[in-house]
């Protein structure tokens, strides 16, 4: 792993995800305890910014009335607008200050579903700065994790999941997406492993199984 080729994207770190009294926080609470995934994935981007990894922030947000997407929104989308969540300019549409971003850290704008590079410019910015290896992290194991990944994957950059920093609304659908779909799109890591490869990039060790 070269530090700078990786990016590392956090996605939907928001408080309505993360944080007690977010609209969505208690259909994700119980997953994200079962890893510890925002302590991990406060490890992954700590180990990433020493390394000098591109760290990237893909929050979602959507204007207040939710204007931007159908007014008969099914499935994800209208779980998201039934519990008035990730409205722009509010506390749960925030990022969670355990991992907010700082320093050279870009976050992108414009993702108003579930696949990272589909509404923003994503794309532009890894290729443009020579990114080939995407680490993801975040908000919907099964959903805009995995959508991501899968693009990632089509687009052929190289592409590390953290499985101990992802989180779903349910421990079937969680298990079941990395058991049976990360692999095939993905290098499925923990971040133990994915911090061991980046200080061995720095000390010159030989990481060729560290995921």
């Amino acid at each position: 792993m070269n530090p700078a080729t990786t990016a590392l994207v956090l996605i939907e770190f928001q408080n309505d995800f993360t944080s007690e009294g977010g609209a969505l926080h208690g259909a994700v609470q119980e997953s994200m305890a079962a890893t510890d995934m925002l302590a991990h994935a406060r490890t992954a981007l700590e180990a990433a910014r020493a390394a000098g990894v591109t760290v990237i922030h893909s929050p979602i947000s959507f204007a207040p009335g939710y204007h931007e997407i159908t007014a008969h929104p099914y499935g994800i989308l209208k779980g998201v607008v039934d519990s008035t969540a990730f409205v722009q300019g509010t506390w749960g549409a925030q990022i969670v200050a355990d991992v907010a971003p700082a320093g050279d850290d870009i976050v992108i704008e414009g993702k108003r579903g579930l696949d990272a590079f589909g509404s923003t410019n994503l794309d532009f910015i890894l290729r443009s700065k020579g990114i080939t290896t995407v680490v993801l992290a975040g908000f919907l194991t099964n959903c805009c994790v995995e959508s991501t990944m899968r693009s990632a994957y089509e687009k052929g950059f190289e592409v590390v999941t953290l499985t101990d920093a992802v989180a779903g609304t349910s421990a079937a659908e969680h298990e079941n997406a990395i058991a049976y779909d990360y692999p095939m799109f993905s290098k499925p890591t923990t971040v133990d492993a994915f911090v061991a490869a980046l200080q061995g990039v720095a000390t010159g060790a030989d990481t060729s199984r560290g995921y």
